[in-house]
């Protein structure tokens, strides 16, 4: 087990945090938002826990709590994420669509270029030399505290889907107007599906950076927001398990592809086009509707007798 570990721990773990990403796109799907924004998110995530756990103006409180830093910038991490949620929230839900997609997009590609320009951030460069959460010696005992964060958002995100919370999301995806005729307020829920996503991202960017030792302008892209949305959909995004399954599919194939060389993104490129036309709904609603049971044949209608006792 311990030989087991070593070899593909660091994969597992990559594995959760792509569905945990994909998770953070899953709410504002609830509501039938597409946002794009999880990237920047993860990034600023990400950018709090390097700093604090690198920057000489935290060395006190570092020294202070010893690895009690670790769940403080986590904490940090989601509330400065919350914020940030609000704030580009508010505005940029008021857009529909493909407009809402740019809009969050830009919001990216604004944090990107903020970090690229700043000294606290390391610029271009980046931040190096981030210590490893709680004195961890090998990357598979990030095993411990990111699967219970997976284990804690399914729980709270299935708890969540039973709510009256869960309820107005799904009322408002299939029919907004509808929604608000009922006495939904759109925006409200939508922002808070925003929020959610949002602190999500920033928490899975903070443990993030630890694991990977290195953070920098790269980790939030324009690319990677693609690259979410594709976890989404190809593992189905009218449920929970889809953005697990379809991140794990996707980040698993190319590792396990990787004796393909360059042909491995060939691979992946053909699994995306075909889980697209053949899987509208995703992998995990195609397998819900294999496990539908076909409704019950009716009984064949025997035809009226007539007046003289045929049939007519």
């Amino acid at each position: 087990m311990s030989d087991f570990l070593q070899s593909y721990g660091f994969l597992i773990v990559t594995l959760i945090q792509a569905g945990l990403l994909g998770l953070s796109l899953y709410f504002p799907l609830m509501a039938g938002q597409l946002s794009l924004a999880s990237p920047g998110f993860y990034a600023l995530g990400g950018y709090v826990a390097a700093i604090m756990l690198t920057n000489p103006a935290f060395a006190g409180l570092r020294d202070t709590l010893g690895n009690g830093i670790f769940p403080l910038t986590w904490l940090a991490a989601g509330l400065l994420c919350a914020l940030a949620g609000v704030i580009v929230g508010v505005p940029a839900l008021r857009l529909r669509g493909i407009y809402l997609a740019l809009a969050t997009i830009a919001f990216v590609e604004i944090l990107r270029v903020v970090s690229l320009n700043l000294s606290i951030t390391g610029g271009a460069i980046g931040i190096f030399g981030i210590p490893q959460a709680f004195g961890f010696q090998d990357r598979w005992q990030y095993l411990l505290i990111f699967g219970p964060l997976l284990a804690l958002v399914l729980a709270f995100t299935y708890m969540l889907q039973k709510s009256r919370v869960g309820r107005a999301f799904r009322a408002i995806r299939e029919d907004e107007l509808a929604a608000d005729a009922m006495g939904v307020p759109p925006t409200q829920y939508k922002v808070l599906a925003f929020v959610i996503g949002a602190v999500i991202a920033g928490i899975v960017g903070s443990m993030s950076a630890p694991f990977l030792n290195t953070w920098n302008a790269k980790q939030g892209t324009f690319d990677a927001s693609i690259a979410i949305l594709a976890f989404v959909l190809i593992g189905g995004s009218r449920s929970m398990w889809g953005p697990v399954v379809g991140g794990a599919l996707l980040t698993a194939v190319p590792e396990l592809l990787r004796f393909l060389q360059d042909w491995r993104l060939v691979i992946n490129g053909l699994v995306l086009v075909i889980a697209s036309l053949y899987l509208p709904q995703g992998i995990v609603g195609a397998l819900a509707k294999l496990r539908k049971s076909p409704p019950p044949a009716r009984p064949p209608i025997a035809p009226a007798p007539d007046a003289k006792g045929g049939t007519l």
